[in-house]
């Protein structure tokens, strides 16, 4: 395991609390996200099974067939119900999930799987070389409307030389190729020969992970039961269920009334509205800094969002510390590219957009904007007028309200519009219907960009680059830095291309928040690590005199 394990080391420096491992890309619902894949392997201490943790979600699942879903509520499920060849533990190194072992060849090129044999699927077939043959076939099928597809590729071959082996070919050094392998392991057996559109699937997966689908109840909840095959242990909590809710002041009212036990907390409410004694007696309270990054997208297809100048001028006006200071409280820093302050990728010396409406003014003007005598921004005898697009989220939804303030002294108007997170992917992301919108992206294991920014993927529709993203020296760039597995190289590689971002605006980059998190008292074995506070879910555990919902066995 030379090469491309001791360079991911290296590299797992990004991951947080709502997303998983994956080397993915998902939409979040939230602005902050984790990894629920367990760190104990087979040494675990024998506690009381029993009693049901309830997750509180605003987004519900788009489907359950997690290759064709971008959005956090879809992945929130899909990573507890599938596992990927390797996962990371606690610390964020790599380790194995399905493969147990590998080989990586002296060239790099090649890494050859050894697969685990006490695997089963959740309907209790065995699990096989076969499924993940069939998963890279799946990932680049054409009726696969998938994002995730670019890692694979780049292999030129694959091979299982029997039942529990697979070789992995590439045509030269891939520096994400083990990583990739974190994405889920799909059932052979149940989707060959399948529309992944059209398969039962979506709504009523089937995976190898540690819970298995139990229930979906649209617009309210769903539900998983523990895996007692799982190969890690069967977890300890038996039921998991998130529940869908209409936004966070809903959840939170849930959650103090005991309809849920965990939540995301806002900023607001983790400073003002959990310093009560009720609180205190039955919820612990946990902060640190996300693996995710909140942003301002523009559509770069449509006018005026198509000029470098307009979204300087953008971002030069954009409050970023007053937005920290007063939605996130101080629980959160500034961002300037797509990669965490303080990481070994993160170039903390590019071009910085520091509050500005003077300079904003200047670019304004140097592209043909004029105030007329309403002091309304105009050009070729058109106000500028912006749609602000978010979802049902409080601190976008209060973002949206500083930025239109802040953004009308310039004569924009700006209208809000806030959409079901539902809608807001499938009619404005997935369509590319929208002038502007606030979101936030998790921040990935691998620091390989591709998926959102390489141009190739403004082609189609329903691709992670929605904004459009075109540049040369950035597609250069990316192919670059995954051709090294020396980390300095990569690193140039990767300096580079935060420089062209900011430098482009595609984005005005927010912030990195805190993850702030309520997790009930009943539940123990709760240990916030690198890995973010869910990674060891399958270990917690209610003690048996306190444990609140009584599960039929």
């Amino acid at each position: 395991m030379r090469g491309l394990y001791s360079l991911l080391l290296i590299c797992a420096v990004i991951l947080s609390v709502f997303c998983g491992c994956k080397k993915t890309q998902v939409l979040s619902d939230d602005d902050a996200a984790g990894d629920r894949k367990s760190a104990a392997g087979k040494n675990r201490a024998k506690n009381p099974y029993g009693d049901m943790l309830v997750i509180a979600s605003i987004g519900e699942p788009l489907n359950l067939i997690p290759a064709i879903a971008h959005d956090s509520a879809s992945h929130e499920a899909a990573n507890l119900i599938y596992d990927g060849l390797i996962t990371i533990d606690k610390d964020k190194n790599i380790k194995g999930a399905l493969a147990e072992s590998w080989d990586v060849s002296p060239t790099d090129t090649s890494i050859t799987f050894y697969l685990r044999k006490d695997v089963t699927w959740h309907d209790g077939a065995p699990f096989t070389s076969k499924d993940v043959i069939f998963t890279y076939k799946f990932m680049l099928d054409n009726n696969t409307p998938t994002s995730y597809d670019a890692d694979f590729r780049k292999i030129t071959s694959i091979d299982a030389p029997d039942d529990y082996t697979v070789v992995v070919e590439y045509e030269e050094p891939y520096a994400p190729a083990l990583i990739s392998w974190s994405i889920w392991i799909m059932p052979a057996h149940l989707l060959e020969g399948q529309l992944p559109a059209k398969s039962p699937l979506q709504r009523s997966p089937v995976g190898t992970g540690p819970y298995i689908f139990e229930s979906w109840n649209a617009n309210q909840n769903l539900t998983l039961k523990s895996n007692p095959a799982y190969y890690e242990g069967q977890p300890y909590v038996e039921k998991v269920m998130f529940r869908y809710l209409q936004d966070q002041g809903a959840s939170f009212l849930e959650l103090l009334q005991g309809g849920v036990d965990f939540m995301q907390l806002t900023a607001a409410q983790y400073e003002k509205q959990t310093d009560t004694e009720r609180f205190r007696t039955f919820y612990n309270k946990y902060n640190y800094l996300a693996d995710s990054y909140s942003y301002i997208g523009y559509n770069l297809t449509r006018k005026p969002f198509d000029d470098k100048l307009v979204r300087q001028a953008l971002s030069y006006a954009t409050p970023r510390q007053e937005i920290i200071d007063s939605i996130l409280h101080g629980h959160g820093v500034s961002a300037t590219g797509p990669y965490k302050p303080g990481t070994y990728w993160h170039n903390p010396n590019v071009q910085s957009y520091a509050t500005d409406l003077k300079k904003a003014r200047e670019l304004l003007n140097a592209s043909g904007w004029e105030l007329n005598e309403k002091g309304l921004l105009m050009k070729d005898k058109k106000a500028f007028r912006i749609e602000l697009i978010t979802n049902q989220n409080t601190t976008r939804i209060q973002i949206a309200e500083i930025l239109q303030k802040s953004w009308k002294e310039l004569g924009i108007e700006v209208d809000i519009r806030v959409a079901e997170w539902g809608a807001f992917i499938s009619q404005h992301i997935d369509k590319r219907n929208f002038d502007a919108v606030i979101l936030s992206w998790n921040i990935v294991l691998d620091p390989d960009p591709n998926d959102v920014w390489n141009s190739s993927s403004c082609a189609d529709k329903k691709t992670l680059n929605f904004m459009c993203f075109k540049n040369e020296e950035a597609d250069r760039l990316m192919s670059e830095g995954t051709s090294t597995f020396d980390p300095v190289k990569r690193k140039a590689c990767y300096d580079r291309f935060q420089e062209i971002l900011a430098e482009e605006q595609p984005y005005t980059f927010l912030f990195v928040p805190e993850s702030l998190s309520a997790v009930s008292k009943r539940f123990e074995g709760v240990e916030p690590a690198p890995a973010g506070l869910l990674y060891n879910l399958i270990d917690w555990y209610v003690p048996t005199g306190v444990q609140k919902y009584k599960i039929q066995r």
